[in-house]
């Protein structure tokens, strides 16, 4: 059965009075896009993205803050916001310290809770701005040769990398070094394990500022991977540590640097050295430091707390297992006021939930549960009686009786009852929200967008959801273009139990006694989610921009994407390509049931993980697949990188077969459409070997793909360049299969 939610996107013309007017509505409606309206790095784009409040955030007590032009507005809620800061009075105060002036109003961050102080870097400056004051009240000079800042709210010392080490800059502009390794191949404060495990950064201030935690990497065992860069006189290799499925990886473990001795003591993690170290957190009286530890195979994670002040461990707290996979993502969260608790992210139910511990590992109980998911945890309000959240749990209203990604709201959990109260009500039953909390948690930013809403900022209570505020409501910037009609719905998976969501765009202008070619544009793989609640319900601005040429442009949401369970997304486990082929089969025989589309014109498009989908389908479905555009596939799981790679496949000495019927390389003779494969030349993530290697595959096999790269380009295309890139699809699909 197939449930279908039409939003109808088409833009009918009105009929007017006044016969005059008519041949200017007509025009108005022909308006056709152009790929640099469309696509991010085109000359016209910005023109076309929905009106925002630029850096809008919370400083002080409950003021919020935007930049309009060269001006800083900010105000108290239900207050008309007024000029904080004006470009003429920060260049003053630039001057006043003997600082450069700026050309426009800076990206500001607030890096101290309740105080009125803007922080923007400035020509290698860490300028500190105090709004109440008027005036500069902090300058860090840096260096060029500086990277990975992490700045510390409680002390004001700011710490960073210089190459491979670690060193500290003290609000008096005084220099301290962490770290002074020498072999290559150690690598200090910086992200670790691929930046899997939800890791991005490698500096952690504790909660007062005493001292610095920080990841060390031993990657000197990891075969080093040739990139080349082509932009020097002589080509010359730059080579990347890319440790492989099944081959040796790095070695990691976490320092302590005590600011007051100068000491550093490593944290006693012991053996196998190749466990994966996640989510570091510090403990509120700084004393402790808690990791969830994972094994290689990332089946078992323990969550580990160790002495800050000698590095033993303290306590093996809770383990979780899984047959599957175990993929913790985030730290543990201290409640305000009560340092014995803390909150636990996890799918051990099958959905991501919250568990409240005490500091000896004892489960207090669940926060939250449900078929469906948590997305993100805010924070606290100044009590530390509430929690903010948001999450796919399902409206009262709602068709869906478990959790929809489709929609997105902001909840209030009371921790001590367990309620859970709807902050978010404003857009209707299909709508996304992203949710700031005032310091004091009295008040809330709701930025949302839904299918017909490009863009809504509400300012809402939290006691009760009420919003008391518009600060935005953006205009349609597609308004007076040609748009096609969008289709969202609901098709079953292979298995024949599972929803699906999907979306459809129809060509502009559609007839449904034509026939007219389309294309399936496919991601398919974890952490990922294309079909969504928001404006359009996700459509990207190229899926537009083929419809006013004539295609229709199908996406669906298979078993092994994100936002629906632990067991949805786990299918994939050991055979990749395997059901999410069979679902976007079950989205094709959806696509063939309908009238004007023509059944022998279906062509597949898809980047990085879609890559691997888009070659997949054209190999092992040829008769299906007329044209493909795979854009950085990956072709061999075994040369993908371990963390992620292993986790999904396992290692490929211990799921050969996996390996084996996931390797494209094995099926380039049955390339019979057209495909064009694109890669960038310095991919760090999905090397060039891939796609070479599947090109040679094919020499071998006697089979004829295109291929196009991308100098000087990493996994994706972008900047300037992107418009280049999607003139190049288009121009594809139109040679072979318009």
């Amino acid at each position: 059965m197939i449930l279908r939610m039409t939003l109808k996107i088409k833009y009918l013309l009105l009929l007017c009075v006044f016969v005059l007017s008519t041949p200017l509505t007509l025009m108005a409606q022909d308006k056709q896009f152009t790929l640099h309206d469309l696509i991010p790095g085109g000359k016209t784009y910005s023109r076309f993205v929905p009106e925002n409040r630029s850096q809008l955030q919370w400083v002080g007590d409950d003021m919020y803050i935007y930049v309009e032009k060269d001006i800083v507005r900010g105000a108290q809620p239900k207050h008309y916001p007024e000029i904080r800061v004006s470009l003429t009075g920060l260049n003053q105060a630039l001057q006043a310290a003997g600082l450069d002036t700026v050309a426009r109003m800076p990206n500001f961050s607030v890096p101290y809770k309740g105080q009125w102080i803007l922080a923007f870097t400035q020509k290698q400056h860490r300028i500190h701005y105090d709004m109440e004051q008027g005036k500069v009240v902090a300058d860090y000079p840096l260096d060029k040769k500086w990277n990975n800042y992490e700045f510390c709210p409680a002390n004001s010392y700011l710490a960073f990398t210089e190459g491979n080490n670690i060193k500290i800059l003290s609000p008096y502009n005084q220099q301290g070094i962490v770290t002074r390794e020498t072999k290559e191949g150690i690598v200090c404060g910086q992200a670790v394990h691929q930046r899997e495990f939800g890791i991005s950064k490698g500096l952690f201030w504790s909660p007062e500022g005493s001292a610095l935690a920080f990841y060390r990497m031993d990657e000197s065992m990891v075969t080093d991977y040739p990139i080349v860069n082509i932009d020097a006189r002589c080509a010359k290799a730059e080579p990347v540590k890319y440790p492989m499925a099944g081959m040796k990886s790095h070695e990691v473990t976490v320092g302590v640097y005590n600011l007051s001795t100068g000491n550093t003591v490593w944290l006693q993690t012991g053996t196998p050295k190749e466990k994966y170290l996640t989510n570091i957190a510090w403990s509120p009286d700084e004393k402790s430091i808690y990791i969830a530890e994972l094994n290689r195979e990332q089946n078992e994670m323990h969550l580990v707390r160790y002495s800050a002040l000698t590095g033993e461990k303290e306590a093996d707290l809770f383990t979780e297992t899984n047959e599957h996979y175990v993929e913790p993502q985030q730290p543990v969260l201290f409640l305000p006021g009560d340092p014995q608790k803390f909150i636990w992210q996890s799918q051990r139910d099958g959905y991501n939930h919250l568990y409240l511990y005490d500091t000896t590992g004892k489960l207090l109980k669940q926060l939250t549960k449900g078929e469906w998911v948590v997305s993100r945890v805010i924070g606290f309000d100044a009590k530390g009686e509430n929690l903010f959240l948001t999450s796919t749990q399902p409206h009262v209203l709602s068709s869906f009786s478990y959790g929809t990604p489709m929609n997105v709201n902001g909840w209030k959990l009371n921790l001590k009852k367990g309620t859970m109260q709807l902050l978010t009500r404003s857009a209707g039953l299909e709508s996304v929200h992203n949710l700031s909390v005032s310091p004091s948690g009295k008040y809330a930013i709701d930025s949302y967008d839904a299918p017909e809403i490009p863009r809504k900022i509400d300012i809402v209570q939290t006691k009760d959801g009420k919003v008391i505020e518009n600060l935005l409501t953006a205009k349609d910037p597609y308004e007076g273009y040609a748009m096609p009609e969008i289709e969202a719905g609901v098709i079953k998976a292979a298995d024949g139990m599972t929803d699906l969501h999907y979306r459809l765009v129809k060509p502009v202008g559609l007839d449904e006694s034509k026939k007219y070619p389309t294309i399936v544009y496919v991601y398919g793989g974890p952490h990922s989610q294309l079909v969504t609640g928001g404006w359009l319900n996700g459509v990207r601005g190229w899926d537009i921009y083929m419809a006013q040429r004539g295609y229709v442009v199908f996406t669906v949401d298979n078993r092994g994407t994100s936002n629906r369970g632990f067991a949805f997304e786990s299918v994939i486990h050991r055979n990749l390509g395997v059901n999410e082929m069979a679902d976007q089969m079950k989205g094709v025989e959806f696509l063939q049931s309908l009238p004007y589309v023509d059944a022998d014109r279906i062509g597949v498009h898809g980047w990085s993980y879609g890559g691997f989908m888009t070659t997949n389908l054209m190999l092992t479905h040829p008769d299906v697949f007329k044209v493909g555009v795979a854009g950085g596939p990956v072709i061999d799981w075994s040369n993908y990188e371990i963390m992620y790679g292993e986790r999904y496949m396992d290692r490929p000495q211990d799921n050969p077969e996996g390996y084996k019927n996931a390797n494209l390389k094995l099926k380039a003779g049955n390339l019979k459409g057209h495909l064009l494969q694109i890669h960038g030349d310095i991919d760090p993530v999905v090397v060039w070997q891939h796609s070479l290697g599947f090109l040679r595959a094919c020499v071998n096999a006697d089979t004829y793909p295109d291929y196009f790269v991308y100098p000087r380009h990493q996994h994706n295309v972008i900047g300037k360049d992107r418009p280049h890139l999607y003139e190049k699809i288009t121009r594809y699909f139109d040679d072979y299969l318009k």
